[in-house]
């Protein structure tokens, strides 16, 4: 690293006045055109910096990774002397970037950003591309990994006072480890993907200055490789937090799913809110952190931090939800709406027999009870088969609605145990309507997937299993009363308030 300042052509903020800048590990100093950072002398279990080498090294690595993301800023180290002798203390050196053009203040002031995050979006995508990857870095990207460092950070919210001053902290505790129980087989697929790479660590809008050439992010995670070897998404959702958490949450969910589309990222729902989740819970311990050094509004952005990681938490959850109900009881209307609403995958027994028929879905094959694809034996292979699918979908980290009478008890049992093999929250909702309001139904009905007439739909309340512990949702009136009801029977934590972080629409290639 280079050891003498270099000269710098970046525009100040029109004063050449000096500023001092303060983190829980560095103070940075603003002269003129260039900004000096100095790193504190403190131990924080997750990094220290008490000895002059340690800084030494730290500083090194600021600029060399750094660099990958703003080459034109990190200039190299220099040398402070102090009085009294003893070994020098090492700085970084940068260019000192226009606090106007800082993202954080760009979104606190309601000035446009869509088109910044675009930019960054895809600088993020593109770094991540560039990324090396190996067996070192694809370890990090692990359920098993990532447990390990909530555990970590578990553990050290309790040593500063956390579980005692901060509210849902059990809650969390819960919700992080039964995600993580069922999810084994999404965070392997993601390795197998390459998703796993050497980011940034650290995305902030405060270290975020937005150029008229480009973005220039600064400041990344520098004290631990293994912190910085994240899964993309998980580095994205860095700074998502970090926008959700300045009052920008339509701007978090922007930026997430352009960077989604410029990195073709799949991901499901629910990872999106755990990774939001994990990085909020980060800084919460940051934030407790800065209140033992004497922050004095620390404590509450810690109260507020835990708050978005709950909401995000509770927000992906998985769950399987089962919509039954005789036929024309509004059951396929109301899972098709749930699903749109919640951004659940749905599956449908009347198209899936049909297609393991070799019948096209709104083709009609009327039959008799129990007769034709009808049978009991089709009827148990097709709901072995919805049964199957849904819990492939749900290891995979997708909620999955299934549409489908569930008038037996085996059935459901069937399904209560698949949700229990994949720790996902099982919901039942039972839909019912006035006999003379599902008769009309039925006598009005289009061709479409189900075949069921009345004599079907007579035999099969005549076979019904009690199902006790189902919710009635009457679906006689409006769809949007029906799917609140449902939603709120889904959802009674009152995460359906927490904005769903979607896949953005991809064109197939």
């Amino acid at each position: 690293m280079s050891s003498m300042p270099v000269e710098s052509t970046a525009a100040v903020d029109g004063s050449s006045r000096a500023e001092v800048s303060e983190t829980h590990t560095a103070v940075v100093m603003f002269v003129e055109d260039r900004a000096y950072k100095v790193k504190k002398p403190v131990n924080l279990g997750f990094l220290d910096f008490t000895s002059v080498a340690a800084r030494r090294t730290a500083c090194e690595r600021e600029v060399l990774l750094n660099r990958r993301f703003s080459p034109d800023v990190y200039e190299g180290i220099a040398e402070i002397h102090l009085p009294g002798g003893g070994p020098p203390e090492p700085i970084v050196v940068m260019r000192r970037m226009p606090s106007a053009r800082r993202l954080a203040h760009l979104v606190s002031t309601g000035a446009p950003v869509d088109d910044a995050l675009r930019r960054i979006a895809r600088l993020l995508a593109v770094c991540h591309a560039d990324s090396p990857t190996g067996p070192e870095i694809s370890h990090e990207g692990t359920s098993d990994a990532l447990r390990a460092r909530w555990e970590a950070s578990f553990e050290q919210v309790r040593g500063l006072g956390g579980q005692r001053s901060l509210s849902g902290i059990e809650e969390i505790e819960h919700l992080v480890r039964r995600y993580l129980d069922g999810r084994k087989d999404v965070f392997d697929a993601r390795i197998g993907d390459g998703r796993v790479v050497d980011g940034h660590g650290d995305l902030l809008a405060q270290d975020i200055f937005c150029l008229d050439d480009g973005p220039r992010i600064l400041d990344c995670l520098e004290f631990d490789d293994a912190l910085r070897y994240v899964d993309g998404l998980d580095d994205a959702a860095f700074l998502t937090m970090d926008l959700e958490r300045l009052g920008a949450a339509d701007a978090a969910a922007f930026f997430l799913a352009r960077y989604s589309e410029y990195s073709g990222d799949p991901a499901p729902p629910s990872l999106r809110h755990h990774y939001v989740a994990y990085r909020a819970f980060v800084r919460a311990k940051v934030s407790l952190f800065q209140s033992r050094q004497g922050a004095d509004s620390a404590r509450a952005e810690a109260a507020r931090l835990t708050d978005l990681t709950l909401r995000h938490l509770r927000a992906s959850a998985v769950r399987l939800v089962l919509v039954g109900g005789l036929p024309a009881s509004g059951k396929s209307t109301l899972a098709g709406a749930l699903a749109d609403r919640l951004g659940l995958t749905l599956l449908s027994s009347d198209r899936l027999r049909k297609e393991l028929a070799g019948v096209p879905p709104e083709q009609p094959s009327p039959a008799w009870y129990e007769t034709g694809i009808y049978t009991p034996q089709w009827t148990r292979r097709t709901y072995d088969e919805l049964i199957g699918r849904a819990s492939e979908l749900l290891s995979m980290g997708e909620s999955v609605v299934i549409d489908a009478t569930w008038t037996d008890r085996e059935r459901r049992s069937a399904a209560a145990e698949a949700a229990r093999r994949c720790s996902a929250d099982l919901v039942s909702l039972r839909c019912e309507v006035p006999r003379d309001v599902a008769d009309q139904r039925l006598f009005n009905r289009p061709a479409g997937p189900s075949d069921a007439g009345p004599a079907v739909a007579e035999a099969v309340a005549a076979a019904a299993d009690p199902w006790p512990e189902a919710v009635t949702v009457d679906t006689s009136g409006a769809l949007e009363s029906a799917v609140g009801r449902a939603v709120r029977v889904v959802r009674p934590d009152g995460s359906e308030r927490t904005r769903i972080l979607r896949r953005p629409y991809m064109e197939p290639d």
